[in-house]
């Protein structure tokens, strides 16, 4: 006998309304973390903002510690997608694609604010988002440390001190951006992006 054909509404099938379903509580997730903190971030405000009953928040997600943490990873993707990107284009000398990739970072942490305070602010507030954040520095940390080895070659640091370089770099960026998400300093993003590549390209190798 032929399979039964699932059924469809809206000519969406149950796996597609499902995805987007998943991507509405991320992106109200998104919504309400960024203007509340982890505190107003509750599993009730979540499905209220996206429209959706819990129901279909236990269907993606666990736990409302797991819809935060898969934000952070999906900004943290992003992040790390452009930042390659540009690190290994065909075109433009080393320099110019370093800046290229921190102005990617910049632009994604700046221009969408609710990004910016999520990844650098909100998500140091609390365990276990605080471990969660910890960990994705450290791997951006391990990502500068290898791209600068692939850049460089022979006049990259070796691994060890690549590594000691990665975190202070990444560590000292990502204070700098909270810093303007906080108005802390009187910066511009551009000088953001001048700042760190200025600081990338004359540390990252002897």
């Amino acid at each position: 006998m032929t399979p039964p054909t699932p059924r469809r509404y809206a000519g969406l099938s149950g796996d597609q309304r499902a995805a987007l379903r998943r991507e509405s509580l991320l992106e109200a997730g998104l919504d309400v973390f960024a203007a509340t903190g982890k505190g107003g971030a509750t599993m009730t405000a979540i499905c209220a903002h996206a429209k959706l009953t819990e129901r279909y928040f236990y269907e993606s997600f666990t736990s409302r510690d797991e819809l935060l943490q898969k934000i952070l990873d999906g900004i943290a993707d992003e992040v790390r997608q452009a930042g390659l990107d540009a690190l290994r284009a065909s075109t433009g000398t080393i320099e110019q694609r370093v800046r290229n990739a921190i102005a990617s970072f910049v632009t994604i942490l700046t221009e969408d604010p609710r990004k910016g305070r999520v990844a650098m602010i909100e998500s140091a507030a609390s365990e276990p988002l605080r471990t969660h954040r910890r960990a994705a520095l450290r791997g951006f940390a391990q990502m500068v440390a290898d791209e600068a080895t692939r850049m460089y070659g022979d006049r990259a640091w070796p691994p060890h001190q690549g590594e000691i370089n990665g975190l202070l770099f990444v560590g000292g960026l990502a204070e700098l951006v909270t810093a303007w998400l906080n108005d802390e300093i009187s910066i511009t993003p551009g000088e953001i992006v001048d700042a760190a590549t200025y600081q990338f390209t004359s540390t990252a190798h002897r």
